[in-house]
């Protein structure tokens, strides 16, 4: 039998969709390196040259190869376990405001008629996101996880996310189809029926993992944001990023009020605000155009309309008898027809002027029995 996937639908109001990477963007190192591989025996840097050798040396992900030396690591020195992951998760530092952040961003989009939500998409592991202190703010965490066996002991990954597949949880967002295995990121919808459109997307990240997001999101009238280490104060990558068209705007990873990085996003989520406004209407119109032109699918309808109009811009007595006389074969008006064919007789002089000869009194005599 197959899986009923629980879908987020389209909101009365619009949504705003912030999605962070986390290491170096929420917080100022990777996580792996805030106790999981001091405790492991090994310093971070021969850690990481063991895991990226590995990759290397066989032609791995070099996700899959960082999963495999965490738990090659453990063996014999800890249970690697969720309970374990989680604890070392709950010692990762935070950039400055970040535990405030969320909600405080959430309430301001709220004063200006949105709905915020946060999301991760990292390729660190999940586990760990869940253990800090603000695993709850996010409305999904896509990252990289284990599979675990009947002892809760991981045992195989069970989610690797790298930076090309990084950008498929973007669509996932965009279409509310939010679970891993839902294949209804694939289903076309119409424009008007996108949860999330990408134009109301905020993508903040730091590196080049990040960039085929960041691409994704420009190119699609979304806003990304490079951030870099306020206490270092190194702006290379952003620089780079932001000559590489890869990012809209940049600013150090401080997310306190009134920082630089939080008037930022205050500006996206009001120009979002007016933006979708604007939209809304957009919407609006186009779906009173359809239903006119669904009326219009009855051919009667469609010359009816078609000679209504022929005769708001006649050009002369004669060819107003003429419009006349095609119209009198009809014999069913709605009123709204009714209606402008008596606003016509009243504006068009070419019709106003003979409205009491006898073609055209006798047409108008009919509108009303």
């Amino acid at each position: 039998m197959s899986k009923e996937f629980s879908r987020k639908t389209k909101e009365d109001k619009p949504v705003i969709a912030i999605c962070y990477d986390f290491d170096k963007t929420l917080s100022p190192d990777d996580m792996q390196a805030q106790g999981y591989i001091q405790s492991v025996g090994y310093d971070v840097e021969s850690f990481w040259k063991e895991s990226n050798g590995l990759a290397e040396d066989n032609g791995m992900d070099q996700n899959l190869a960082y999963m495999f030396t965490m738990m090659k690591a453990a063996h014999g020195k800890l249970v690697f376990n969720k309970e374990a992951l989680m604890n070392y998760g709950s010692k990762v530092q935070l950039f400055p405001g970040v535990d405030t952040w969320f909600q405080r961003i959430r309430e301001y989009g709220k004063k200006k008629g949105v709905i915020i939500e946060h999301y991760i998409i990292s390729s660190g592991l999940r586990e760990m996101i869940e253990g800090t202190t603000v695993a709850n703010e996010f409305k999904k965490i896509y990252a990289s996880s284990f599979f675990y066996d009947n002892e809760c002991v991981a045992v195989w990954p069970a989610q690797v996310v790298n930076y090309t597949n990084k950008t498929q949880f973007l669509f996932r967002i965009e279409k509310g189809a939010l679970d891993v295995n839902d294949p209804a990121v694939n289903d076309y919808f119409k424009p008007e029926e996108i949860r999330v459109p990408f134009r109301n997307m905020i993508y903040i990240g730091d590196s080049d993992t990040d960039i085929p997001c960041m691409k994704l999101v420009n190119s699609n009238s979304g806003h990304s944001i490079g951030v870099f280490n306020p206490y270092t104060k190194d702006k290379r990558k952003v620089y780079k990023m932001m000559e590489d068209q890869r990012i809209k705007y940049f600013a150090p990873a401080d997310y306190t009020q009134n920082s630089q990085l939080d008037q930022l996003v205050k500006t996206i989520i009001d120009k979002t605000a007016f933006n979708e406004k604007l939209t809304s209407l957009h919407y609006s119109n186009k779906r009173e155009q359809e239903n006119h032109n669904k009326r219009l699918e009855n051919p009667e309808n469609k010359k009816k309309e078609k000679l209504i109009l022929d005769l708001e811009n006649s050009p002369s007595f004669a060819r107003t008898h003429t419009i006349i006389s095609m119209l009198s074969k009809y014999k069913k008006w709605s009123e709204s027809e009714k209606q402008q064919l008596k606003e016509i007789a009243e504006r068009n002089k070419q019709v106003s002027y003979i409205k009491d000869d006898e073609d055209i009194a006798a047409f108008y005599t009919s509108l009303d029995n």
